[in-house]
């Protein structure tokens, strides 16, 4: 085993992770609002989720699971279609949200399905996996794992990666919770509540195309 090839590999499944993670769509509308709402933490286990999706999206790539790879372009249209009913699900609920009146039952039960959303919205989405692939790909041979070993240690990075996004993410979006007022909260649901049915709109639409 080479510690300095297992570390570079670890280190490039890091920077994967956290390149696929960062372009900011619906998963991070709603850690951003999760954060203003009830704070860090309550964001990155939402974040959580979509971590974990690109971490099997990732495994995917890394482990070459082609029959995988070939059902999820065979599903492309009923990904979509779900995808985006949910999406639009979700911004309806998200734009009708009240400010601030989550109490602390509610908090620990809503981590846990925040958790599944999230995941739910990355794993449906095919530009995940395109995305993933993509960057794999424009790497080309230096993340090529040798071994179960590397394979797996390139695939941390990866969940690795994702989740330092969202850690960031939520950071710096619960550092503006002081500055925000109910009303102000009540704007930003209905504002991500509309964004998110564009994005459910749109991933419909783009099966008529």
């Amino acid at each position: 085993m080479d510690f300095d090839v297992d570390l570079i590999l670890f280190l490039r499944g890091i920077a994967i992770g956290f390149a696929v993670a960062a372009p900011i769509g619906p998963v991070g509308i709603l850690c951003i609002r999760k954060a203003l709402a009830e704070g860090r933490l309550a964001a990155f286990v939402a974040g959580l989720g979509a971590a974990l999706a690109d971490t099997l999206f990732g495994a995917v790539a890394v482990l070459g699971i082609g029959a995988v790879v070939e059902g999820l372009q065979g599903q492309t249209a009923t990904l979509k279609l779900v995808g985006g009913l949910f999406m639009i699900g979700l911004g309806l609920h998200t734009w009708r949200s009240a400010s601030f009146d989550i109490g602390p039952d509610s908090e620990k039960s809503g981590k846990w399905r925040d958790f599944v959303t999230t995941f739910f919205i990355t794993i449906t989405n095919p530009g995940t996996i395109l995305g993933v692939a993509g960057v794999f790909a424009a790497l080309g041979p230096s993340t090529r794992a040798e071994g179960q070993v590397q394979s797996w240690l390139l695939i941390g990075g990866v969940f690795v990666g994702s989740a330092l996004w969202w850690l960031v993410l939520s950071a710096a979006a619960a550092a503006a919770r002081g500055h925000v007022t109910p009303v102000r909260m009540k704007l930003f649901n209905h504002g991500s509540g509309a964004m998110l049915i564009i994005f459910g709109a749109a991933a419909m639409g783009s099966l008529l195309l």
